[in-house]
C-alpha cells in the first residue's frame, strides 16, 4: 500500500539505492550496492555548474566480498558520476574495510576507517546497509550454534520482540526470553565456580 497522496507538490530530488547479493562457487558471497542521485528539474549549482533533470549527480557502486563468517575479503568501488573531479580518490580508503566483519560493530568500523574526509559520505551510506543485505542473503550466518540461545535477529525489532506474536509463532521456545544474568561475585554460585 503506497503512502497517502499529497497534492500540489513539486518533485525535487531522486535517490535510488539498490542491493544485490550473489553466492560464488568458491564459497564466498558478493554483496553489491548501487546509489544513483538525480534532480527532478534542471539545476545550476555553485560555480555555474548546470545539471539537467535526470542526469546522475552521484552514481556509484560497491562490491563487498565476504566469507561465511561475514569477514570482508575484498572490496571494489566504481564511480561513474560524482560532483567533483577528485571524488574517486575516496575509493582507495575502502580497502581499510578488508578484514572487518559485517556483524555487530560494522557501522562503528565504517566510521573508524572511513569517517570524516577519509572517504565519501555516499560510499559510507552504501556500506552501512550492506550488512542487512548480507543477512537477507545468508540468514544461517546469524543462527546460534547453541540451541538454548536465540538467533541474533530476535529482540532487534518490534516484529521479533521476544514478547511478540512473531517469536511466539516461529520461535516459541524463546517467548519471553531474556539473557541469563551473570552471578554476583558474592553469590554461592560464583564462589563455587572460582574454587
Amino acid at each position: 500500500m503506497p503512502l497517502t497522496e499529497i497534492p500540489h507538490r513539486t518533485p525535487q530530488h531522486l535517490r535510488d539505492v539498490r542491493y544485490r547479493s550473489f553466492s560464488r562457487p568458491d564459497g564466498l558471497w558478493d554483496i553489491e550496492g548501487e546509489l544513483h542521485d538525480s534532480k527532478a528539474a534542471d539545476k545550476v549549482f555553485q560555480g555555474n555548474r548546470k545539471v539537467p533533470a535526470g542526469t546522475a549527480i552521484h552514481h556509484m557502486w560497491i562490491r563487498t566480498t565476504v566469507d561465511r563468517a561475514l569477514q570482508v575479503q575484498a572490496i571494489e568501488v566504481a564511480m561513474d558520476s560524482h560532483p567533483l573531479g577528485h571524488c574517486p580518490e575516496a575509493s582507495a580508503a575502502l580497502q581499510k574495510m578488508v578484514g572487518c566483519y559485517m556483524s555487530r560493530g560494522w557501522r562503528k568500523s565504517i566510521q573508524e576507517h572511513l569517517g570524516g574526509v577519509a572517504s565519501c559520505t555516499h560510499l559510507r551510506e552504501l556500506l552501512f546497509n550492506m550488512a542487512t543485505a548480507a543477512f537477507q542473503s545468508m540468514p544461517n550466518v546469524f543462527a546460534s550454534d547453541n540451541p538454548d540461545q536465540p538467533p541474533r535477529h530476535l529482540g532487534q525489532c518490534l516484529g521479533w520482540d521476544f514478547d511478540g506474536p512473531g517469536v511466539a509463532a516461529y520461535y516459541p521456545q524463546f517467548v519471553h526470553w531474556s539473557a541469563p544474568r551473570p552471578a554476583a561475585p558474592d553469590s554461592p554460585v560464583a564462589q563455587k565456580s572460582v574454587v
